[in-house]
């Protein structure tokens, strides 16, 4: 599963998520049977080759609307604010739905 996240880095390890408006890049995370395989990353969040399922913000203030168009699943990470962290939550399911 493809994971889009907003960054303010291209440097994963220092990389935090940050809101829509503000990305510096997106961050592109392939997750299969629970572990990381790759992660790549684009300037803009429809630049990938491949498909995202979902994408994580920072807040539910964010617009979800351009990422619902395109058939992605909008995620919260409240607190969680590190690539090592969010896929973390999602995978044990600690990232919120939007409340709209």
């Amino acid at each position: 599963m493809y994971i889009l996240v907003p960054m303010d880095s291209e440097a994963v390890d220092e990389a935090k998520i940050t809101k829509v408006f503000d990305a510096k890049i997106w961050a592109q995370i392939l997750i299969e049977e629970g572990e990381v395989v790759e992660i790549l990353h684009n300037e803009t969040y429809d630049g990938f080759e491949n498909f995202s399922e979902a994408v994580v913000l920072i807040a539910d203030s964010e617009n979800p609307m351009p990422f619902i168009e395109l058939s992605m699943m909008p995620l919260v990470a409240h607190t969680q604010r590190s690539i090592d962290e969010i896929v973390e939550a999602y995978l044990f399911r600690e990232l919120h739905d939007m409340a709209y």
